[in-house]
């Protein structure tokens, strides 16, 4: 099926890493200066989030980082992704900064470095200042452009001699169809017009960051990442193949064109002028998205999605599954352009997400043959509710399987001429999993918290860990 005998090891200069998110992970929510993000505002409306769950202690990472950094040595760890804070460098999103913050920062950088661990800086993981969302509605006006770019200009300045990997925007395609088709991240509203606005902005912001980064960061390498989910159609029906084509475009091709050929699809954006949705495109806009091409693209892949077609009065978009309960995600789709089927082909996790090696290979040769750019995974992971045994252990038998059909993948993909720089798994700690609290679990390292207790915030190295370990010290000869 695979066609490459022998496969190779992965190669040596191949980025093993994990990853891990400022508002995830970090806790100390209002410490040293920290301003508000919008998820500070949002966590503490009731019925937001799973059982009330919130990022203000997190897992504590803020004040344990050496420890977790030793973890991740002791593993063999050689890339670390995080994500940086905006309000705790900008309390108010564009006004004095926050010299604690960067501080922080430094501290954390310094101490990667000094285990040999390549940091990977995320520059926004979806941690809006609140000021700005009050102010001016956040990525709804193109003023966040120039606070974006002030904002990455200062982390440019002062971490750019010891950070080489930069990732500018952080699932943009994910966070912004919640926080405006879906309603379910802040602002929390539902109108597609609004929305497409809002993306717009963003592509505006990352070409602007990145024309910056330019700059200020020879040698430096940046790009965004992406929350991609390669389509399948249900069936070989052209009605089908068409419905997978249009929801190729909407739900990736969106995204990816804009950021690396500094267009839209063209059949998207006609369909979007046709019924008003369409984003207001200036005089001089597409210069800008031109030149923010970036160096790679970062693809953050836990499944692949099968699409069927839609009648006019057909299915819309539909809040997925939050609680871990299998089998009540609802079908989800636009009408008249696509809808969402079970792939029969496949079995989920309990968050009824599909579990499929293959797509990402077949999502990494989609990627790189259409954009002909470096690829990094940048999140990989199994989510699912893990549990401490008796003498003290956590046996995630059916995690280290899911990442090893996914690094299988990676390693004929590379095979297949992909130039993959690099596989993060996410997450390195158990973490706030934004909606779904605590319960769902994908950290190598498990910690001990729950939605609504704290605990002591113990460190557990999980069978994945060693296993992880093994895998980087090998460069991957244990992976069939």
């Amino acid at each position: 099926m695979f066609h490459h005998i022998p496969l190779r090891v992965f190669p040596e200069q191949f980025l093993w890493g994990a990853a891990s998110a400022a508002y995830q992970v970090e806790g100390a929510w209002n410490t040293d200066g920290k301003g508000q993000s919008v998820w500070d505002v949002f966590c503490k409306e009731p019925g937001r989030t799973f059982q009330g769950s919130n990022g203000d202690v997190a897992v504590d990472h803020y004040h344990r980082f050496r420890e977790d950094v030793a973890l991740m040595a002791e593993m063999g760890l050689k890339a670390y992704r995080f994500s940086i804070s905006w309000p705790r460098i900008y309390p108010d999103g564009n006004g004095a900064v926050n010299e604690a913050g960067l501080a922080f920062y430094d501290k954390l950088i310094d101490e990667l470095r000094t285990h040999g661990i390549e940091p990977l800086v995320t520059l926004y993981h979806w941690d809006l200042p609140q000021t700005l969302q009050e102010a001016y509605g956040g990525w709804e006006s193109r003023r966040i452009v120039a606070d974006f770019e002030r904002y990455c200009i200062t982390l440019f300045e002062r971490f750019g001699g010891k950070v080489k990997y930069w990732i500018s925007l952080n699932e943009q395609n994910y966070n912004l169809t919640n926080a405006y088709q879906l309603g379910t991240h802040p602002p929390a509203v539902r109108d597609r017009k609004r929305f497409f606005a809002a993306n717009h902005n963003a592509f505006l912001a990352n070409a602007t960051v990145i024309a910056a980064f330019r700059r200020l960061v020879p040698g430096g390498l940046i790009g965004p990442s992406f929350a991609y989910s390669p389509a399948y159609p249900a069936s070989s029906a052209p009605r089908d193949i068409l419905a997978f084509e249009n929801a190729e475009d909407f739900t990736n091709a969106w995204w990816l064109d804009a950021y690396c050929l500094g267009r839209y699809p063209g059949a998207a954006l006609a369909y979007l002028r046709e019924v008003g949705e369409a984003p207001e495109i200036l005089p001089g806009d597409s210069e800008i998205l031109t030149k923010g091409r970036p160096d790679f693209i970062g693809l953050n892949y836990y499944q692949t999605i099968t699409y069927t077609e839609n009648a006019l009065d057909g299915a819309t978009m539909e809040r997925i599954n939050t609680t871990g309960q299998k089998g009540t995600t609802p079908v989800s789709g636009v009408p008249g352009l696509y809808k969402t089927h079970p792939n029969s082909h496949l079995v989920t996790t309990n968050w009824d997400w599909a579990i499929d090696p293959i797509g990402l290979r077949i999502g990494l040769r989609r990627v790189y043959s259409r954009y002909g750019l470096p690829l990094l995974i940048s999140e990989n992971g199994m989510g699912e509710f893990d549990k401490v045994d008796n003498a003290g252990e956590v046996h995630d038998d059916y995690r280290i399987a899911y990442l090893s059909d996914h690094l299988s993948a990676c390693k004929v993909a590379l095979a297949d001429g992909v130039p993959l720089i690099g596989y993060c798994v996410w997450s390195f700690t158990d973490i706030l999993s934004w909606l779904n609290g605590y319960q769902k679990r994908y950290g190598l390292v498990y910690v001990n918290r729950d939605e609504t207790d704290e605990r002591d915030l113990k460190r557990i190295r999980k069978d994945s860990f060693h296993w992880y370990a093994e895998t980087i010290r090998s460069q991957g000869a244990n992976i069939d």
